[in-house]
């Protein structure tokens, strides 16, 4: 039994067999994270999920495998710890934080608690449509406004639709799948005098690739007592969609409203993860790096070709095909290329996530023999 590996050496070495270079650090481009290691060279590039094309960070990846040694302990601890953190960085106590497994749990259980009861809701179309349709199948009234025809929220509308029987109004900034931000002059208002009638939950799933200057939080109002959640995500610049964290950001009783509702708990890996890559400040910019030039490609192609698109703030852009979208989704898998879905009405529009830039250039090969 002495040729065995203990567990330790037996993750610490698989995890460097996976992470292969990453584990490496971040030196000049020997940093690009290989967050493909298991994918065939023949597997299609995604393009259609949001995701963060780089994986997690060095740090995250290492403090998921040192987590393998609390495999057989609950989480309480790993929870708090970063409960803590997020209330630290935010300026908030941390009866104002609720983690939850992704954002999506968040937005799950708020269309649940204010859907209830021939509850309505409030929210632009297109959006993203995770808490309206969790809202929709309980049996709530969903309220959908058409964006503007520069495709940003109408925000007068919806004013409009606000009744007694309105229970939460959805905000995604910025939003998806658009990629547009309301400027904070505008929606700083809104949420404010909104807010005073109902609860206005700001879904900022993308908020770490903005650096537009009109932009800002909205939890600034959570500190100042409005009946505002913020919702926020590591699934998009931290890289872990598949590790499930999140959080919701509120008056400590909106916390606890939405907590006593929550059906599942958060796992050891992911907080662990989270934990690290939120202290991980070069990772996120390198990370918003790489989009930024991944973006540029894109936008290259599409002005090239003569296609409509807009300025996007995130880590996707959402531009006119000029032919069904399924179609086109189609057309560019067969050059190894995943697209995103319809967004209703805009069906002849495509959301394209961003990839790793030497990717994208094999997406601009492929737009120009599907598009002409």
């Amino acid at each position: 039994m002495t040729n065995l590996m203990n567990r330790r050496q037996w993750l610490t070495r698989s995890g460097a067999a996976l992470g292969g270079a990453v584990l490496a650090g971040y030196g000049g481009l020997s940093r690009e994270l290989v967050a493909s290691a298991n994918a065939s060279p023949n597997s299609p590039i995604r393009m259609m999920f949001n995701e963060n094309p780089y994986g997690p960070s060095t740090a995250a990846r290492k403090a998921m495998i040192a987590a393998f040694d609390e495999g057989n302990l609950y989480s309480r601890a790993a929870y708090n710890e970063l409960r803590d953190l997020i209330a630290k960085q935010e300026g908030l106590s941390k009866e104002h934080i609720l983690i939850a497994s992704g954002s999506t749990e968040i937005l799950n259980v708020a269309g649940l608690v204010y859907g209830l009861n021939n509850g309505e809701v409030v929210a632009p179309q297109p959006t993203f449509e995770r808490l309206n349709t969790y809202a929709k199948n309980i049996g709530a009234t969903i309220h959908r406004v058409p964006v503007d025809e520069s495709l940003h929220f109408d925000l007068d509308g919806m004013r409009k639709e606000i009744n007694k029987n309105v229970k939460l109004v959805y905000v995604c900034n910025p939003n998806n799948p658009t990629g547009t931000i309301t400027p904070a002059k505008k929606l700083r208002p809104f949420c404010e005098e909104v807010s005073k009638e109902t609860l206005v939950f700001v879904d900022e799933a993308y908020h770490e690739y903005v650096n537009d200057p009109e932009y800002s939080s909205m939890i600034d109002l959570v500190r100042e007592g409005h009946n505002v959640i913020v919702s926020r995500t590591a699934s998009k610049v931290h890289g872990l969609a598949g590790l499930r964290v999140g959080f919701g950001i509120a008056d400590p009783k909106i916390i606890r409203h939405l907590q006593s509702r929550l059906t599942g708990t958060t796992n050891i890996i992911g907080l662990r993860a989270a934990i690290a890559s939120y202290r991980d400040k070069e990772f996120q910019n390198f990370s918003r790096q790489k989009n930024a030039e991944s973006k540029e490609i894109v936008y290259k192609v599409l002005r090239e070709t003569g296609r409509r698109f807009l300025d996007s703030k995130t880590n996707f852009v959402f531009f006119h095909t000029g032919r069904p979208i399924r179609e086109f989704r189609d057309a560019m898998r067969e050059y190894g290329v995943e697209v995103g879905r319809p967004f209703p009405p805009y069906l002849d529009w495509c959301r394209l996530s961003m990839a790793k830039p030497e990717e994208m250039e094999k997406f601009a090969e492929a737009f120009g023999k599907v598009i002409g």
